[in-house]
Parts: C-alpha cells; structure tokens; sequence
C-alpha cells in the first residue's frame, strides 16, 4: 500500500526538462500543447532577440552563454529527465556551405552530446529536431554513434505540417531517443527512420498511415492536401480584397539587389495603414514574379518561411494573392493578384503557435520574421513529444 502511494507520488512529480536553443519557446509551447506534465528547469539560447521573446511569453529568460562552455557538472545539476535540442540547421541546409559538422555552428550541438555519459544524472530522453538532410550527415552519424554507447534506443522521423492538417509544407528531421531500459510503446520501430504518422496512431503497420510528402507520388500529395484545412483559416487579414490598386505603387524606399532583396524603410513605408505594410511593392513583382510562389486564400499548402522572408522573395515563403483572378494560371497579371506578404501573426500561426504569444513592441518587423523562420511546427512536434514521454517512468 505505502508503496504504491509513493509510486503515485513519482508519478506526479513533473519531469525536470532542459530546453536547448530554445528560440521563441516553440518547444516548451509543444510540450504545453502535449499535455506533458513537464518543468523547463532551463532553457538555453545565445540570441538575445530570442530571449526578449522567450522572456515576455514565458516570464523567464533563457541562460545566454556560449552553450559550448557548459560542463558536464554543470548540466548535472539540473538533475534533468529529458533534454530537447533544435540545433542550428544552417550546416545542413541546401543553401548553405553543408560543411556538417566541421561547421561551427554544429560543435556545440556535437559538445552536449558528449557529456551525457560523464553527467551524474544523464537525461532519461532526449529529442532532437533539424532539416531534412540532417540524417545524411556526418553530425547524424555521430549522434547515433554517442547514443547508441550510451545506451538509447532511437526512432527517428521526417514529417511535415501537412500530414497534420496544417497547410505548410515544411518537412523536418526528428529523433526520439530513449535510455534503456525505459522503452517505445512500438518497439518494432527502433533504430528505424520513419516517414509516417504509425507510431503516433499506435499502427504498427506504417505503410498504411499517412506518409511524408517527399515520397509519395502527386496522387497520394494530392489526397494528404485535401486533409488539411485551407490556408484562409490562419490568415489575420481576412477582408483584404478591397485594398485599392492605389495601394501598390512603387517608391524610392524600396529598391532590389540581383537576389530579390526588398529594402524597405520600415519607418516610411510606401503604404499606410496595417494591410499595407505587407503589400508587396509592383518593382519586385515585374522583376521577380517568375520566382515567386503564390498561394490564394483557399490554397491547401504554402512554401515553408525562411528567416529571410519579407527581406528576399525569392525561395523565402509564399506570397498571398489577396484579389483571387478567375483563371489561377500564368496568363493572368500578377499585378491583378494584389500579392502581399503574410504578416508575423500569421506565419505564427502556421507554425501553429498558440494565440496568446506575443511579440514585445520593440522586436521589428524583419526581426519577427526571422525568428519563425527559425522556430518549429508545434501541431508536429507536440504529438511527437506525446508519444516521447508516454509510457516512461
């Protein structure tokens, strides 16, 4: 009897969570969203905007030293169940100079995983999120290496917004991971990378759930899009089909570069009112409208937001057609389309953070939209932490 009181007292203690590069909180949102009776003991983040976030939302700043400079004692004494790390994505990116690990953006990330077998309480669980072609690298290949000696057991996905009924496409690379003995609830999908929704349905038969788009043909596309919701569900600005064609003009503030960089004075837009700082300016549409990816508000899918969306409009996120022409093809005029940006509320929105973050007033325009172009989808990483954390004691 006295032992099974205690055994409900263990279990209602919250599990002790480190949060690493903790950006805008989108981890500790995923865990609220989960459901996860959890405690940030700490999170840890170098970019001080970030922190500004962080600390308005959550009433806590983030520890903002070199994340390299941690020791192994000083992580023991958090005395922490379970360690989340969104690393940086650039060394593994398409765009970047994919140098991987012999990037310096990679070694603190290599240097965490290091300690866990020298903490003297190593972390029960550990999750870790990244960019497709993260799981092709050298640094992949060295997590595995370092967890599988000290004893985890993995799973590992690629999976995107949309086979959660979020129209954004914006696949991403994860890793669960497990120190025995506690294990998965599907087992029979250790040490395996996994494109499919299975484990989180309890399906062991995951060719049967709903895969990952990067490799299913157009016809199996087609049927994951009608499952998600259009992208006018999301929009702040819904009533925007009056704007005048007065509103797009070209001025002397905005100017391009070779690569469809926008340079705005943000202080004297070209546009008044709070639709219009989002209009995107005629010069840039005759010049780059090949390039842009252009969404309606009945659109079922939309580009993944880059860092730099709202500064380039090339490869950095989708752009809305507010005007919706009767023919959605290459004949009609892009100026007809009356293209504008997605505002910061939105694009939150689509990486499904809750109604209730917040920007503090000083943080800029471009500042917000680079920061969720770094953050995550929390409709994906919420029920992954869901299946994380059941089951383990």
């Amino acid at each position: 009897m006295a032992k099974g009181l205690e055994q409900q007292e263990l279990e209602a203690q919250p599990w002790r969570v480190l949060e690493f590069y903790s950006g805008i909180g989108g981890m500790r949102y995923s865990l609220m969203k989960a459901g996860v009776n959890a405690e940030v003991v700490e999170a840890f983040d170098i970019n001080d905007t970030a922190n500004d976030v962080y600390e308005h939302n959550f009433g806590h700043r983030p520890y903002q030293g070199n994340i390299q400079s941690l020791t192994a004692a000083d992580l023991g004494r958090y005395g922490a169940d379970a360690w989340l790390l969104s690393p940086p994505c650039q060394p593994y990116t398409r765009q970047g100079l994919q140098k991987q690990s012999g990037d310096a953006r990679a070694f603190s990330f290599l240097n965490i995983l290091e300690l866990i077998p020298h903490t003297s309480r190593p972390p029960m669980m550990l999750f870790v999120e990244n960019v497709v072609g993260f799981e092709t690298s050298d640094t992949h290949t060295k997590m595995i290496e370092i967890l599988g000696r000290t004893n985890f057991v993995m799973q590992e996905f690629i999976l995107s917004p949309l086979q959660f009924g979020v129209p954004y496409s914006r696949p991403r690379y994860f890793c669960l991971a497990k120190r025995k003995p506690s294990t998965f609830h599907n087992q029979v999908f250790d040490n395996q990378l996994l494109h499919s929704l299975g484990p989180l349905l309890g399906d062991t038969n995951a060719d049967e759930t709903v895969l990952c788009e990067l490799d299913e043909p157009q016809k199996s596309q087609d049927k994951l899009l009608e499952s998600c919701e259009p992208i006018e569900s999301f929009l702040e600005f819904k009533n925007c089909s009056d704007q005048s064609e007065s509103n797009f003009v070209d001025t002397t503030t905005s100017s391009t570069d070779t690569d469809g960089i926008l340079e705005k004075d943000e202080g004297n837009g070209y546009c008044t009112g709070i639709v219009d700082q989002y209009i995107v300016p005629l010069s840039l549409i005759e010049r780059w409208g090949s390039a842009m990816d252009i969404v309606y508000p009945d659109s079922k899918r939309c580009c993944c937001f880059t860092k730099s969306y709202y500064r380039y409009v090339k490869g950095t996120g989708s752009l809305l057609a507010t005007l919706q022409p009767k023919n959605k093809d290459k004949t009609s005029s892009l100026k007809e389309h009356h293209l504008r940006y997605f505002s910061p509320r939105e694009v939150a929105n689509l990486h499904s953070l809750p109604e209730d973050f917040q920007f503090p007033q000083q943080i800029s325009l471009r500042q917000r939209y680079a920061l969720l172009g770094n953050s995550l989808s929390i409709a994906v990483v919420a029920p992954l932490l869901k299946y994380l954390f059941a089951g383990s004691s």
